[in-house]
């Protein structure tokens, strides 16, 4: 059963993976709201070791947690580091998890990610969608990884009665982002490239596939409002799905991203790689019964990352 609870009584928030892009946006949003945010580098605590993460949770004793640590990555790099992707981020799931509940942490947000959902889920993706169908195969590592921690949630409700929850970010980006082509998820990597043909006054760029797949996008700092809205005011067995409601092909994204960079050469097809899932577009109708609209357009979003790859590359 779900319901709306009212506003979470904590004070003390452990938000694990503060140095990620989702991690640092929502640090930054429950600081302007005045929580005392603890934080835990990876110098100080490593969250692949049970026995440190039990230590280290029952000394802090943080009022809630937010999961937002992970291994993350594209397609390629899902595809070249399987063992990674699945045991890293099984670990980093069951972890802190399950250290939380033995410290008594009666609240906890689960982050996850939009590719839990099978291939062909009938679209707009709705959250009983999860487990109906076949994975995406380029990322099914990181992803049955995602849905044991959203499983996990769920046991700790219904077998200790914790007020753990889930939340499934579309694709995002956003400041902090990561840039390099080898590991980049779409966005970011279509901006590298965009960025460097026009500095070196190439006559193309190439982009994987045919173009046609359809993608949503949501900018770090929306999803990270929905977190905390979730964080204060959500309490239901089922996970949430956060995203923008709205999708483009990959050929339009990497048109919008040319624009704003000011590349005006041709965007080439690279056919021998793989398109991925078709589309996935998730329904946002659940975060929207619960009062949250995005605030900042594609274009927008968009144009804020490259002005932020710029200062980057400034001061590199």
């Amino acid at each position: 059963m779900e319901v709306i609870v009212k506003k979470v009584n904590a004070k003390t928030v452990w938000v694990a993976g503060h140095r990620g892009m989702v991690g640092s946006a929502i640090h930054r949003q429950l600081v302007e709201k005045h929580y005392n945010v603890i934080t835990a580098g990876r110098g100080e605590l490593d969250l692949i070791d049970q026995t440190s993460v039990r230590e280290w949770v029952a000394e802090k004793k943080p009022d809630a947690v937010v999961l937002a640590a992970a291994k993350v990555g594209g397609i390629l790099a899902n595809d070249t580091y399987p063992t990674d992707f699945l045991y890293n981020n099984l670990m980093i799931a069951s972890n802190v998890i399950e250290a939380s509940h033995r410290a008594d942490v009666n609240r906890l947000l689960f982050l996850g990610s939009s590719c839990i959902y099978p291939k062909f889920a009938e679209q707009p993706i709705k959250e009983a969608a999860l487990l109906t169908g076949s994975l995406e195969s380029t990322n099914e590592w990181y992803a049955i990884a995602k849905i044991a921690g959203i499983k996990m949630c769920q046991a700790f409700r219904k077998q200790h009665g914790r007020n753990y929850i889930s939340a499934m970010p579309t694709n995002l980006y956003g400041p902090g982002d990561n840039f390099d082509l080898q590991t980049s998820h779409v966005l970011p990597a279509l901006i590298r490239k965009a960025h460097d043909a026009k500095r070196e006054n190439a006559e193309s760029i190439t982009i994987w596939g045919t173009g046609s797949p359809r993608r949503e996008f949501l900018h770090v700092d929306d999803c990270a409002s929905a977190c905390v809205l979730l964080l204060e005011n959500y309490s239901g067995y089922e996970h949430v799905n956060v995203g923008s409601g709205e999708d483009v092909t990959i050929l339009e994204l990497a048109q919008t991203v040319c624009d704003i960079v000011g590349f005006s050469g041709k965007i080439v097809h690279d056919l021998s790689k793989p398109d991925g899932t078709p589309r996935k577009l998730m329904s946002a109708d659940k975060l929207r019964s619960i009062g949250w609209r995005p605030s900042i357009s594609l274009n927008d979003g968009i144009a804020r990352v490259y002005d932020a790859f710029l200062e980057q590359l400034s001061t590199s």
